[in-house]
């Protein structure tokens, strides 16, 4: 958790760095109009960048840690696909939902069937408010937190037997919560290179003849991936 928690910041302090650089950058360019024997008229990109417009849509590359199980020690590392979209009400406040993939592999706890590294994934549908937050032309920083449910699915490779031999959780849906933002660095007036670091919390079931008993995971997850701003304005 420690080091998640030095990841996050340290991107917090890498996309502050790149907005002041940004700035620092246009006030060169501005200052330079003279080359040679001659003048020249710059081509700036990201003239265009007004953030106005009413809705936007990312696909992104995405990692997720998580535990397939309540007691298992082994943590897995699962990739797969972030699609998120916003419907913008005003300039800072949006509705945003998102559907997540991830799969991979997990360790289970010691078994006699010879059963390591099963194959594990989790599915994400969730949705809530999103804030815009310190921007400019180059980049900026928003907020989200997003409420939803989650399908994880950890059976398919334990040969039939029942879980809880290998410490996992069964097949279910599950609560979850999605907290965290966007890093966005703009590249013209409708490109955005965007980074995504959350804590993602699921409430898996723990027992098959008492659903009630439940445990609380927090996970980190990041996404890296472009954004689309479509030309309709608000």
């Amino acid at each position: 958790m420690r080091l998640q928690v030095r990841v996050f910041f340290s991107l917090v302090a890498v996309a502050a760095l790149a907005l002041c650089a940004g700035n620092r950058a246009q006030a060169q360019s501005t200052a330079s109009q003279t080359a040679g024997n001659g003048t020249y008229i710059a081509s700036d990109p990201l003239a265009n960048v007004r953030y106005d417009n009413r809705y936007d849509l990312s696909l992104s590359m995405a990692y997720d840690h998580m535990k397939a199980g309540p007691t298992l020690l082994q943590g897995a590392n699962l990739g797969g696909l972030d699609l998120t979209g916003s419907y913008w009400f005003s300039k800072h406040w949006a509705a945003e939902a998102t559907g997540r993939v991830y799969v991979g592999t997990s360790g289970a706890a010691p078994n006699l069937y010879n059963v390591r590294g099963p194959f594990v994934s989790e599915y994400f549908i969730a949705a809530g408010p999103e804030w815009l937050g310190p921007h400019n032309k180059h980049g900026a920083i928003l907020a989200h937190v997003l409420a939803g449910g989650v399908y994880g699915k950890f059976q398919q490779d334990l040969l039939g037997y029942s879980p809880s031999l290998f410490g996992f959780y069964n097949d279910q849906m599950a609560p979850a919560l999605i907290a965290g933002g966007h890093f966005d660095l703009n590249r013209s007036a409708h490109w955005v290179f965007r980074i995504t670091p959350d804590a993602v919390m699921t409430r898996y079931s723990t027992n098959y003849s008492n659903p009630e008993l439940t445990q609380t995971d927090i996970n980190f997850a990041i996404s890296v991936g472009v954004e689309y701003k479509f030309k309709k304005k608000r």
